[in-house]
């Protein structure tokens, strides 16, 4: 077995991991410091949105200019007067998009553009964009985002129940306000492929979430009949249980989407590429880390607030406490030895929490 399979494995089985639930307040300022610099990020540098959303004119050459794109992207912001967007395609021809020109403006443009390029007007092809498209692109991306948001809401509560639902809904928002802010902060532009990347992430962000879910719904069955574990405790086994498939997951998801950003878009200078591929990336990483740092912790905070497992908090310390005023762990108990469902413990307790260290698999037998 691989290293990494064998750390699984015993992430699984108990004999290994870490305290998620006890350094959560750690983790919930890294999460609030990472989004409060994306959002004054996108306060202060704002979003920068494609031709698609502002209106504009994207000119393309069926020739070979005679200056560089430099020269091309200098030539194109004084003729408009706006930024430009410069790219030569494979053949050597140019492709220029400026935002926010009207027709009008666009005529002046393409003839200085032509003046310049050494290029005549009839071998430089003009397409007009209204901003008209890109609101109606934005408001079918609001939309579908909300709804997206209520049918989430409304399946986990169905499923599990409404405090991982509120849950899932926090961390789902934490993703998307850092994905938004990277934008921001870096200046990619905005386009009708960096709103499919949005969307498409939620899915991914989610995955993850619900995988931590399952185990903690199976994990708690009849958690108030034992008194071994807080539901904390049996939340942090969920997460070590499910780290590896996660890393796993976000690992192989990431690989591609890395290639398109770095290699595709970077090294071979494709682009649009960037439009979609840094969405995707930014939200692949942040949905992963909200699933195991943000989503489980707050729902166990949530849970520990009912009564009964304030109650049942209050009994594990105190068998605790007399235990360890009898020099024991309270683990040997031998009248409590019970698990979830009233058999038999088979389950062992996180590294890092009070008590002993138990393997996964022990019976009566073993004692």
């Amino acid at each position: 077995m691989s290293r990494l399979g064998n750390l699984g494995a015993r992430l699984y089985n108990g004999e290994v991991g870490y305290d998620f639930i006890g350094n959560r307040k750690i983790w919930y300022g890294v999460s609030i410091l990472i989004t409060i610099t994306a959002i004054v990020g996108l306060a202060v540098s704002g979003l920068n949105m494609g031709i698609e959303f502002k209106g504009g004119a994207v000119f393309t050459t069926d020739e070979k200019p005679r200056i560089s794109v430099s020269q091309v992207h200098e030539t194109a912001v004084e003729a408009s007067g706006h930024e430009a967007i410069v790219q030569e395609l494979g053949d050597g021809n140019m492709r220029i998009q400026i935002t926010e020109v009207d027709t009008a403006k666009a005529n002046e443009v393409k003839t200085r553009l032509s003046d310049e390029l050494g290029i005549p007007e009839s071998k430089i092809n003009a397409d007009l964009v209204g901003p008209s498209w890109g609101e109606q692109i934005a408001n079918k991306a609001w939309t579908g985002l909300g709804v997206f948001m209520v049918l989430v809401v409304v399946y986990l509560a169905i499923a599990f129940e409404w405090r991982m639902a509120i849950a899932a809904l926090v961390a789902l928002i934490h993703d998307i306000t850092i994905t938004v802010g990277v934008y921001a902060l870096v200046g990619f532009e905005v386009t009708p492929g960096t709103v499919i990347g949005l969307l498409t992430i939620l899915g991914y962000s989610l995955y993850d979430t619900v995988v931590v879910f399952d185990s903690l719904k199976e994990s708690t069955v009849g958690i108030t009949k034992q008194t071994r574990w807080t539901y904390s405790e049996i939340a942090n086994r969920s997460i070590n249980g499910t780290l590896v498939r996660s890393i796993n997951t976000t690992v192989v998801a990431l690989l591609p989407v890395a290639a398109l950003l770095f290699i595709g878009g970077g090294v071979l200078g494709a682009g649009m590429l960037n439009d979609i591929s840094l969405s995707l990336f930014v939200g692949l990483a942040a949905g992963a880390y909200s699933s195991i740092f943000i989503a489980t912790p707050l729902v166990a905070d949530l849970k520990e607030l009912e009564p009964q497992m304030k109650a049942l908090k209050k009994r594990i310390l105190a068998k605790r406490a007399a235990a360890a005023a009898k020099g024991e762990s309270a683990e040997d108990e031998r009248d409590d030895a019970r698990d979830l469902d009233g058999t038999p413990e088979t389950a062992g307790v996180v590294v890092g929490q009070r008590g002993r260290s138990r393997g996964h698999g022990r019976t009566p037998g073993d004692r």
